[in-house]
């Protein structure tokens, strides 16, 4: 079997049993190296971006363009922090509404995605730097279903989400999601979704609409300088963010929306092309920039 009828055929095997399961992972053990998948951080902004059409949901819809169709996505979303590292492990991960005041067809949204047992044990013996234990009772979260529904609509990608360790700093979750590069080779396409600037304490809404282009000050001065540091590889400068400059600590008071970034960058090789979309400034305080690496420009 080849490579191509390989991926075409892994969302299936994921939905089988453990011997299905077993058979998968034997399979994708003896693949040869293919191109790599690209890598994305989305700014996932307020969860209405899970119903709405705007500018944001279309170019994340639109990101499906440059990039393969994934055998498998592995999520880093700023809304699932464990003590400890943890990989969703259920073949069938429900939909977590986990926000309050917002519409109830925001929360009538399901998104059926299958689970992926193969991924989540890939995962698991990739990284050897913490133990990473198997969950399953989380499912996927806003972070996650508000942005893939609207590149996979069909929910037709297995996904699962990894965790992010809220006692460990910004070095240490570098260093671990540089283990999993590898995951690039295999048809897996690695997203970061938070928010480079994030910080509700400034938070300045004209009118009702949350997300009119507006941003202070400083928190334009770091978006600015995240982008500068991502284009010339900075990952000192990225992963000091709290120190490098009064406007980069501003941005990230607590790190969850800051953090999956360095699980992007973390992929990049030398060579990746990278690309930046809704490169946009909202409520003040808040940026959707989003960033490709290693997809089509």
């Amino acid at each position: 079997m080849n490579r191509k009828d390989f991926l075409k055929l892994m969302a299936t095997f994921s939905l089988a049993g453990q011997q299905g399961l077993q058979a998968l992972g034997n399979m994708a053990d003896t693949l040869p190296k293919s191109e790599q998948m690209p890598v994305l951080f989305i700014g996932h902004g307020s969860p209405m971006i899970g119903i709405e059409d705007n500018v944001f949901s279309r170019s994340i819809k639109n990101i499906t363009k440059k990039i393969p169709k994934p055998a498998a996505i592995l999520m880093v979303s700023a809304h699932w922090e464990t003590k400890g590292t943890f990989v969703t492990a259920d073949e069938h991960p429900k939909t977590i509404h986990d926000f309050g005041g917002f519409p109830k067809e925001l929360f009538a949204v399901q998104y059926p995605a299958p689970g992926s047992k193969w991924l989540a044990n890939e995962t698991q013996k990739l990284v050897t730097s913490t133990q990473v234990g198997m969950d399953e009772g989380w499912g996927l979260d806003h972070g996650c279903w508000t942005v893939v529904k609207h590149m996979y609509p069909a929910a037709d990608v297995p996904i699962i989400q990894l965790s992010l360790d809220y006692r460990q700093g910004p070095q240490y979750h570098y260093d671990l999601a540089k283990q999993l590069a590898s995951l690039r080779n295999k048809g897996v396409l690695i997203i970061g979704s938070g928010n480079m600037v994030h910080n509700f304490q400034y938070m300045t809404v004209k009118g009702q609409d949350f997300n009119a282009p507006f941003g202070h000050d400083w928190a334009l001065e770091a978006n600015t300088t995240f982008k500068k540091q991502i284009l010339e590889n900075d990952i000192k400068g990225l992963v000091s963010y709290k120190t490098f400059s009064k406007a980069t600590s501003l941005a990230a008071p607590t790190p969850e929306h800051y953090l999956p970034l360095l699980y992007t960058m973390a992929q990049k090789d030398k060579n990746d092309n990278i690309e930046f979309f809704n490169d946009v400034a909202v409520a003040g305080s808040f940026t959707m920039t989003s960033v490709l690496i290693g997809g089509k420009i």
